[in-house]
């Protein structure tokens, strides 16, 4: 869906306690050196992410590891998290440094309760464990932030019905849950897809649904796309690539990756839209501009996408 002025829309999953101390703030001063804006969405209680190591078995784990140096980019303590070491409160430890972000001036909403817990399990977890896990994280949000959240973006693009069911028991006015459908080069297959609305049992929900429109770096990394073996030099200008065409677009990022090793890339890709002509927006900007218009349905459904392990939550399906 087009709207008035072509927009990037900066949708930052902040999944770890390491990438909220160090990755959070790079991502803000690097923001505002630009006049960007994004939209924050916090892990808000325990660091997991050793618990992924369970992930070896599923098909395509290893060979997405290899591509994108997990150990490099998100540090041998962090995959140690609830394994080897005591997996720190996000939530309690982070507080401050959540706070300033919306002291800074940006959208700040909610990502998950436990990222592995949630990821590993929601697909297949009833109605009482998935209110659990939500009413932890909006409990935790509204007790650092003094205020309800009104946006929401799923851990791993996982989700279940009772989940959706749930944003709107809540009230959260849009999310971003799902991911739009692209062929290997990493292009969209439905030029017009964009933000709907999502029907389960016969029941259109009230929240909006903005889809990430864009491969991200680690789907990137590594992979040969068009005959081009994809590295940190000609990562940029691939992706750049696929935003020649002006179109609205939502761009998942990371605190880990783009707010850490990956922070010049991502300066290259936020001079590179604005040259383009693109506004970089959060997710409650891109709200406005669509809250009042006609937007189709869409039931849920999953597909796996270009360089990543496993089934996600797509739309257009």
């Amino acid at each position: 869906m087009q709207t008035a002025l072509p927009s990037i829309t900066l949708k930052i999953d902040v999944d770890t306690y390491r990438g909220t101390r160090e990755g959070v703030p790079n991502l803000v001063r690097l923001l505002q050196k630009h006049q960007a804006n994004a939209s924050f969405l916090f892990s808000l209680g325990p660091d997991h992410t050793g618990w992924a190591l369970r992930r070896a078995f599923r098909p395509g784990f290893f060979k997405k590891v290899s591509r994108t140096s997990v150990v490099e980019h998100y540090g041998l303590k962090t995959l140690m998290y609830g394994v080897l070491l005591p997996a720190p409160d996000i939530g309690l430890e982070c507080a401050s440094e959540m706070r300033a972000v919306r002291d800074a001036g940006f959208e700040c909403g909610i990502h998950t309760w436990d990222h592995v817990l949630w990821q590993d399990n929601v697909r297949t977890a009833d109605a009482a464990w998935t209110q659990r896990q939500m009413q932890r994280s909006f409990e935790r949000f509204k007790a650092i932030f003094g205020q309800q959240p009104q946006t929401h973006g799923a851990a791993g693009w996982q989700m279940n019905p009772h989940a959706f069911a749930q944003l709107d028991a809540c009230g959260i006015a849009y999310s971003s849950d799902a991911r739009a459908m692209l062929n290997p080069s990493g292009a969209l297959i439905d030029p017009d897809v964009g933000p709907y609305r999502l029907r389960i049992s016969d029941k259109t929900l009230t929240c909006i649904q903005m889809p990430t429109t864009l491969p991200t770096l680690d789907e990137m990394l590594g992979r040969t796309i068009n005959g081009e073996v994809i590295t940190l030099s000609n990562i940029a200008g691939t992706l750049l690539k696929l935003t020649q065409a002006p179109r609205d677009h939502v761009y998942t990022l990371h605190a880990e990756l783009e707010g850490q090793k990956l922070a010049p890339i991502f300066e290259q890709l936020l001079l590179g839209w604005q040259a383009q002509g693109y506004d970089c927006i959060s997710m409650a900007q891109l709200h406005q501009k669509i809250k009042n218009t006609a937007l189709p349905t869409h039931t849920l459904a999953w597909a796996e996408l270009p360089g990543r392990s496993g089934q996600l939550i797509v739309s257009g399906v």
